[in-house]
């Protein structure tokens, strides 16, 4: 694929020159100053091979001048979704690019990069910044289709929601149409758990057991919570708007000095209007014995609660601005997006 036009700070891979105008000579590609990325492709040594938008090029430099994209995890990385570097959701060595070239468009594999034949169709591919990509709901669900579990397929799209790469409704009006297609039954039955406000993969995985495993009801993700005269209080990881549970994810972060501090604050706010918490922490990773108990008692603790102490409200003032969805952040205007969005931007 001719790369040329690339428009983001990567080096473009380049074949071997004799005269070594555009590329470097035979003799010196066999030495300490170039990498070899793909069949007769270099870049200089000193190019970060781990960056994600050079792992990107690197692989998309292999495609075809006619056809085929990336896709994927890498695909949605190129659109700039933050969450995806290739790093699996349950841990695990960084994962390949994958470029999808039909099944008459074979090309070989080769280091850094698999292939896909899957049936490619023209409109399934875009042009993005120089590099050829499958379309945003594409990419989602062939993540979807080939993720280890169906949880972690929720997390796919979660993420990929997170900077409104795509919807829920645009996936699974995509995902309609793969009838047959490898991993489709665990793509579609993910697409009822997904969100489009989760802020992390621990937090999704926070609302699957407690949906799921606890069979308590369905928790919003990430709703702010509003006091008397409309003071924002806090905004939750979940919160069950019904019976007034909140649940808080502490990662390995909020364990570190002021942090602690403030997240004990801020639970003692939400706890004086009238809301009960529990908290789950990487600790109760893998096993979450621990925390559907506390998950338990918290509903128990909750119902005891009289309604005259139960001060709060997900409904908001006339002045907030929604960005629980992404229509609702798509439609934010240039200015509102820099400042309501700036904790979303890679």
């Amino acid at each position: 694929m001719d790369l040329s036009g690339v428009g983001r700070a990567v080096t473009v891979p380049v074949r071997r020159d004799p005269s070594a105008r555009t590329g470097p000579t035979p003799k010196a590609a066999r030495g300490a100053g170039w990498r070899r990325t793909g069949r007769g492709l270099y870049v200089p040594s000193s190019v970060d091979a781990t960056d994600r938008d050079q792992r990107v090029v690197e692989a998309a430099a292999a495609l075809p001048d006619d056809w085929g994209g990336v896709t994927g995890w890498a695909g949605l990385s190129w659109l700039k979704a933050r969450w995806f570097d290739g790093s699996p959701w349950g841990g695990g060595p960084t994962r390949p690019v994958t470029l999808v070239v039909g099944g008459n468009r074979a090309i070989r594999p080769q280091a850094g990069f698999a292939t896909s034949e899957e049936r490619l169709l023209e409109t399934d591919v875009v042009l993005v910044d120089g590099v050829r990509v499958t379309h945003a709901a594409r990419s989602v669900c062939f993540e979807m289709r080939y993720a280890p579990s169906w949880r972690q397929a929720v997390i796919t799209l979660n993420m990929a929601c997170y900077n409104d790469t795509v919807s829920i409704e645009e996936v699974a009006a995509y995902a309609a149409q793969l009838n047959g297609w490898t991993g489709i039954p665990q793509c579609r039955k993910a697409i009822p758990f997904a969100s489009e406000n989760s802020w992390s993969p621990r937090e999704v995985e926070m609302q699957l057991l407690w949906e799921v495993d606890a069979a308590m009801p369905r928790p919003l993700c990430n709703v702010p919570v509003f006091g008397p005269e409309g003071r924002l209080v806090g905004v939750p990881d979940l919160i069950d708007p019904v019976a007034g549970v909140i649940g808080e994810f502490n990662g390995a972060l909020h364990l570190a000095g002021g942090r602690r501090v403030r997240d004990l604050a801020r639970e003692d706010e939400f706890r004086s209007h009238g809301l009960e918490c529990v908290t789950m922490d990487a600790g109760d990773f893998p096993d979450p014995t621990n925390f559907l108990t506390r998950l338990l008692t918290a509903y128990d603790r909750a119902a005891d609660i009289p309604p005259a102490r139960r001060r709060w409200t997900i409904e908001p003032p006339p002045w907030w601005r929604d960005t629980t969805t992404v229509s609702a952040r798509r439609a934010l205007d240039a200015r509102a997006r820099s400042v309501l969005l700036a904790h979303r931007v890679a």
